[in-house]
């Protein structure tokens, strides 16, 4: 009866509204409103995992290049691994270094000796000064004196030819004028010298007449020249070249400047037997 009395009050209550799932299959990324990174690197709800993990490695990237530039280690890839195309062995060398180390020196080292005589150019000369004298010495007609510690060799006699060749060129087209000497005599302090034209065309030229050939007997030498005008300048320019000569190149013992005479050497020895030689200036 009461159900008649009471209709609908006991009927059973509707069911509860469904519960909403989530299927296991859907994106990570889907729950991810705002994924905060290093250095406040934000990645939308919209990017995927690899995306946020490349932006993030660009960021530490980015990061650990600049510590190593604030540190000062070098910066690679900026042009200086071109300079191996000029010796790949080098780069072969560089490119072993971080895997073995102690093999890459090793063949660094072996490649020095092989190529020592390149790298290393050991001196020849003489620790001992030059001694320079002058004895009656005349600018227009007079010999040099030269006297080595040892008889030369080819090469050195090559290397003498061609520095008092060299001498003689620049003294005959009046470079070495010492009435002409303008950006000598500026302060060492100038930044922006500037030079005269006018007054360099003015002054007074000079010019290395005439030079003989090289005679060698033995160890001594000998050459005739004709400066033409009071000029100590062309001799400083040869004695400077001839002292740098001495110390690096072949031992010279003395310079004399002038005389007819000269210790050992004979007017008679003219044979090549005698240990005579005329090499052309």
């Amino acid at each position: 009866m009461l159900p008649a009395l009471l209709p609908g009050c006991l009927a059973a209550p509707p069911p509860p509204p469904p519960l909403v799932t989530t299927s296991s299959t859907a994106s990570p990324s889907a729950h991810l409103r705002t994924l905060r990174l290093p250095s406040g690197l934000a990645v939308s709800r919209r990017a995927g995992f690899g995306e946020a993990a490349r932006a993030a490695a660009t960021e530490r990237g980015a990061i650990e290049e600049e510590e190593e530039e604030e540190e000062g280690f070098p910066e690679w890839g900026n042009g200086d691994e071109d300079e191996y195309d000029h010796d790949p062995e080098i780069g072969d060398i560089m490119g072993e270094y971080f895997d073995d180390p102690n093999k890459a020196q090793s063949r660094m080292e072996e490649r020095i000796k092989k190529k020592r005589h390149k790298i290393v150019q050991a001196k020849t000369g003489s620790p001992n000064p030059m001694k320079v004298v002058f004895n009656k010495f005349h600018f227009s007609n007079s010999y040099i004196w030269f006297e080595f510690y040892h008889a030369l060799l080819p090469k050195d006699v090559t290397l003498i030819c061609d520095a008092l060749r060299s001498w003689h060129i620049v003294g005959r087209l009046g470079g070495c004028n010492s009435m002409n000497m303008q950006l000598s005599q500026l302060p060492l302090d100038c930044q922006r010298p500037t030079y005269d034209a006018l007054e360099g065309a003015n002054t007074t030229p000079t010019s290395f007449y005439n030079i003989g050939d090289l005679e060698i007997q033995d160890n001594i030498a000998r050459v005739w020249v004709d400066i033409g005008i009071h000029e100590p300048l062309l001799l400083d320019i040869l004695l400077n070249a001839l002292t740098t000569i001495n110390s690096d190149h072949v031992g010279i013992k003395q310079v004399q400047f002038g005389g007819s005479e000269f210790q050992n050497w004979s007017e008679d020895l003219k044979t090549e037997e005698a240990g005579y030689s005329v090499h052309k200036i």
